[in-house]
């Protein structure tokens, strides 16, 4: 039987962080002891980023899977395929990400089932190995191989929770949106709109978030002002781009976006 294997290709490119904090130290460090780092914060704040950043300068490859509820050990670890007349193994993007000395980013690791997610126990902890089941195969990870995992504690629940024999097996670092002046320099330099705009938006952006638990899961994210920028410099107006980007992206409840739009309007 023929084994199929990913290839994993570096980021060449530098992707845009703006850091807020001791994050990259931190990480750096963590790579450095091959330890696993846990990112935790709300949506679209930029744990991604910060993981495509981090791949970048450790020169890595990185690995990402979109954690879900149908998500098996089959999806993270390979199963054999039918080719031809052949059967072939292929590898599930942890098991690649493991051979390839990548780093492998799981986000959302709230959202997988249980069963799916203890696989990474082992990899976790000091031992550092793979037990691929189904090929009989015990997996070490080369000294550049890092697990990377993400949640966004604000959606916690009694069903979607990280298990103590998971969290405490990571170096966690908390992440929340940018202070303001920073998040509008993010924004204008993600946007390609001017400070003053940027500003505009943030600010807009921190009333949503004040409305959090009153009506809203989330207000808006730095993601959803960048897209708003975005809309601006393709030619839209501030108004239509906020409407759009921000206030029909966090809600459909028509209470609710008639006060986002009334929020929109007091901005602009």
């Amino acid at each position: 039987m023929d084994m199929l294997s990913l290839q994993l290709p570096g980021i060449t490119d530098e992707p845009y962080y703006q850091p807020v904090g001791e994050e990259v130290g931190l990480f750096e460090a963590a790579a450095a002891r091959r330890l696993p780092v846990l990112l935790k914060g709300p949506t679209g704040c930029g744990k991604t980023r910060f993981v495509e950043y981090m791949a970048w300068k450790l020169k890595r490859p990185l690995v990402t899977v979109a954690c879900h509820d149908d998500l098996t050990t089959a999806d993270l670890l390979g199963r054999y395929l039918i080719v031809g007349n052949e059967t072939v193994w292929m590898d599930g993007p942890l098991t690649a990400a493991v051979r390839a000395g990548a780093i492998c980013y799981l986000d959302e690791i709230v959202e997988a089932r249980k069963d799916t997610t203890v696989v990474i126990h082992p990899l976790a902890d000091s031992r550092r190995v793979l037990t691929v089941d189904k090929r009989g195969e015990l997996l070490p990870a080369p000294p550049d191989f890092m697990l990377v995992i993400s949640y966004n504690p604000g959606y916690q629940s009694i069903l979607k929770e990280i298990k103590p024999s998971t969290r405490q097996r990571f170096v966690a670092m908390e992440f929340d949106y940018p202070a303001p002046d920073l998040e509008a320099r993010i924004v204008a330099a993600e946007g390609g709109v001017d400070l003053d705009l940027a500003k505009k938006l943030v600010k807009l952006g921190e009333l949503t978030r004040n409305l959090k638990g009153q009506g809203l899961d989330e207000g808006a994210s730095t993601r959803l002002l960048v897209h708003a920028a975005q809309i601006v410099s393709a030619g839209r107006t501030p108004g239509e781009a906020a409407n759009a980007a921000i206030a029909r992206a966090l809600t459909d409840d028509p209470d609710m976006t008639e006060t986002l739009d009334d929020l929109v309007r007091a901005v602009f």
